[in-house]
């Protein structure tokens, strides 16, 4: 039953104790988050919520990431929408994000809100799912080997991370430690060039980031990732121009969900000859 006034909320910064409140919140919503996926960004970056008529009723993150900040879990109780309660938790986490330029991946229903306070389009990210299936591993240059990460190569790994996305990785690759399942890069020349992360996320897994420098060494990574979860729930989120959408739904992840990248500002640009071909997730990007 919708909300016939206005509802007095108070808006505050969110503690660990409010966790079990958001899961259940974005479970109501039927989207995908764990109680760990809600932690993870909680011990990491800056939450906020809405309350009212004593319980949470809102939330949104900031995370802030060098010069940039990516804002995500932007969700209200579907009771108290059209209330100002998204816009009220937007000016939270919009003055959060400073002095970084804020990112965010809209949805259709968002997108209205956040093109009102200044954002402007830069892309599509594509939400792809299903029960991974094998695929042929695409061939690597003669110069080039896969093999598993190690923790001597986590240095090396952030400097591409960060190449890639043209964000600062370093605080969320820290606690991403935690939730990984295995790790794999590709080498050349004795140097790390490419890399991509399997982790425990959200219905089962989740791929990503995935960084490369080109479209056969992204390829060769996720199907050696797939390989190792064959018939299992996996997620991964990529831009729409990556090159990689055909062949992903030839992999069983098939397309399920879009979101508009959006940025109050100029958006991050990859450095370096890198791409990231798949995100963290959507909230952290």
């Amino acid at each position: 039953m919708s909300a016939l006034h206005q509802t007095a909320c108070v808006y505050r910064p969110m503690t660990r104790a409010d966790l079990p409140a958001a899961h259940a919140l974005s479970s109501q919503l039927n989207w995908p988050h764990n109680l760990e996926d809600w932690a993870l960004l909680h011990r990491t970056f800056k939450g906020f919520v809405a309350c009212a008529d004593g319980r949470l009723i809102g939330t949104a993150f900031a995370c802030p990431q060098g010069a940039y900040a990516t804002i995500g879990l932007v969700v209200v109780n579907p009771d108290y929408q059209g209330q100002g309660i998204g816009r009220q938790l937007m000016e939270q986490v919009l003055d959060a994000c400073l002095p970084g330029v804020a990112i965010l991946n809209a949805s259709v229903a968002g997108a209205p809100l956040y093109l009102s306070q200044g954002f402007v389009e830069f892309g599509t990210i594509e939400q792809r799912q299903g029960l991974a299936q094998a695929v042929a591993l695409e061939p690597l240059a003669e110069d080039e080997q896969c093999r598993a990460l190690c923790a001597t190569d986590q240095a090396r790994q952030l400097a591409l991370a960060n190449a890639g996305s043209g964000l600062d990785r370093h605080a969320i690759f820290a606690q991403l430690q935690d939730t990984l399942e295995h790790s794999i890069g590709i080498e050349r020349d004795g140097q790390l060039q490419a890399f991509a992360l399997l982790r425990r996320a959200g219905r089962g897994h989740c791929i990503g980031p995935v960084v490369a420098e080109n479209l056969e060494q992204a390829k060769h990574l996720i199907a050696n990732l797939l390989a190792r979860i064959a018939n299992r729930f996996v997620r991964i989120d990529v831009p729409a121009g990556s090159g990689l959408s055909e062949w992903l739904t030839l992999a069983g992840l098939e397309p399920v969900d879009s979101v508009t990248q959006m940025a109050l500002g100029t958006p991050p640009q990859p450095a370096d000859g890198m791409r990231q071909f798949a995100l963290v997730s959507q909230a952290i990007g």
